[in-house]
């Protein structure tokens, strides 16, 4: 499958089969995220992998994860991010949601589901892994074989602004 087919065939998922994810899938999604650029290449980044009945019952007190039996909590270390010099904006967001997109189409590609949670309380995923203040839980990912009908793969037509109103092109 070609690229643009994956991110078509994307779509977020919020209902998972209670089948477990297997560690060969598991391996090539963490490869995605692995080769995924970070500014700088600092890869100020760290991934949580939380798979166990009591992992997961942690990340319910701050987040709904639909069922998955597979979590990634994807986090910024403030610590290493790049930080551009003109304005001090940190890239460690920037450089989580390059890895957090590269699973997410890794996971469709291997006939997974996903979706990118953002809604979650991140003192409470901090406080239940016992994170250090470097460490900031961006956002997590929700992993698994989903209980839905996928959706349209031709759907964006529909549902996203035209090219025309998304790219403008400099005058020369």
């Amino acid at each position: 499958m070609d690229f643009i087919n994956i991110a078509k065939q994307r779509f977020s998922v919020r209902s998972y089969t209670d089948q477990t994810v297997e560690k060969e899938k598991l391996d090539k999604i963490l490869e995605a995220a692995h080769v995924a650029p970070t500014a700088a290449n600092l890869q100020p980044v760290h991934l949580i992998v939380v798979q166990s009945e009591e992992g997961l019952a942690k990340i319910g007190q701050g987040a709904n994860l639909y069922g998955a039996p597979l979590a990634i909590i994807v986090c910024a270390d403030h610590e290493k991010a790049w930080v551009r010099p003109f304005d001090k904006k940190q890239t460690g967001d920037i450089d989580t949601s390059i890895l957090t997109d590269h699973m997410m189409l890794q996971a469709t590609e291997l006939g997974l589901g996903s979706v990118w949670i953002c809604y979650f309380k991140p003192d409470v995923i901090s406080r239940e892994f016992g994170l250090p203040d470097n460490l900031e839980p961006v956002n997590i990912l929700a992993v698994g074989y989903s209980d839905e009908e996928a959706a349209d793969p031709k759907r964006h037509s529909k549902m996203r602004i035209p090219v025309s109103q998304l790219v403008s092109y400099e005058n020369l």
